[in-house]
């Protein structure tokens, strides 16, 4: 396995923890009253949710595609 699809299995277990953390604040009990009174979540759940979906996605690609063996003809 090369550096580069060992950095994007690291990507995308780091991506998975941040989106796991995201989900579980999504239904705690503040940022039910907050969503209740602005319609929205809070930056916080937002960041993790979106960046865990980002850092998930590009390991999740790194590991598919990168690390390639050189120029192919």
């Amino acid at each position: 396995m090369g550096i580069i699809r060992l950095v994007g299995v690291m990507l995308a277990v780091a991506g998975g923890v941040l989106l796991w953390t995201g989900l579980n604040a999504r239904e705690s009990l503040t940022e039910r009253a907050t969503q209740a009174f602005t319609g929205k979540y809070t930056e916080q759940t937002t960041l993790y949710l979106a960046g865990g979906g980002a850092a998930l996605a590009g390991g999740l690609l790194l590991v598919a595609f990168g690390g390639g063996r050189g120029k192919r003809r």
